[in-house]
């Protein structure tokens, strides 16, 4: 995804949500959002229970909204689920919970499945994907046995198989050391010029370094966006709101 001097995405790279809340077992996690972003970057912060997991996981149709309406790239997600999840990729805090096949190979091929491709070409695709991303030494490998960082990497590697337009990663460095947390910040937050991933990223962090590199930061607390700007002053917000 190419973009501009202002750090905006260009095309119809544009997420928005209209007065979206969401609701479940009689409690409000999310409160009547509106917003739009076209930002390359997104960072999301706010407290544990704040509802920023909540918006993220709307992003892909992981949560259907209570009501309101959200869109991804000009894609209704509650109306077309199916297009949303061939734009939108996500990756979770724990790699265990997304890996699901024996091998890394194996793994990353999962996500071509329903692709229309030969074996002979997804063979390639995993291939290049795992080269790409150092990881091609370890093809047939028992994915259980890899580094936690490892992990990581490969589940971000099994999403950017596919070539979503929108990356959403919720906590991507929580569990990670300080090397493999700046290798996947490198990967999610640098232009592809310079070794970032070539589409649009959502990040929901509790790293607030991690955040301050973004385009743009959201707040979200007691299930509300209660900011949106630039990364310092939202940032600067929330810690006093801690102070």
């Amino acid at each position: 995804m190419a973009e501009r001097p202002d750090g905006h995405a260009r095309g119809d790279g544009s997420i928005a949500l209209e007065r979206v809340s969401v609701a479940a077992g009689g409690a409000r996690i999310l409160d009547d959002v509106t917003v739009r972003l076209s930002q390359r970057r997104i960072g999301v912060i706010g407290a544990n229970g704040s509802g920023k997991s909540t918006f993220a996981r709307l992003l892909n149709g992981l949560v259907a909204p209570s009501s309101g309406r959200v869109t991804v790239h000009g894609i209704d997600v509650a109306a077309d689920p199916r297009a949303t999840r061939e734009r939108v990729g996500f990756v979770f805090s724990d790699p265990d919970a997304q890996i699901l096949m024996p091998t890394v190979a194996e793994d990353v091929a999962l996500s071509l499945q329903r692709a229309g491709l030969s074996r002979a070409e997804i063979a390639e695709r995993v291939r290049g994907e795992l080269e790409r991303h150092g990881l091609a030494d370890r093809a047939d490998q028992p994915a259980y046995s890899l580094s936690g960082g490892q992990k990581q990497l490969l589940a971000l590697v099994s999403v950017l198989i596919r070539r979503p337009a929108l990356v959403v990663a919720d906590e991507p460095t929580t569990l990670l050391d300080l090397g493999n947390a700046r290798r996947m910040a490198q990967l999610l937050l640098a232009d592809p010029g310079a070794g970032g991933i070539d589409a649009q990223a959502v990040i929901v962090t509790h790293d607030l370094d991690l955040a301050a590199r973004c385009d743009i930061v959201l707040r979200f607390s007691d299930g509300r966006l209660v900011e949106a700007g630039d990364p310092g002053s939202v940032i600067d917000a929330y810690r006093r709101e801690f102070a």
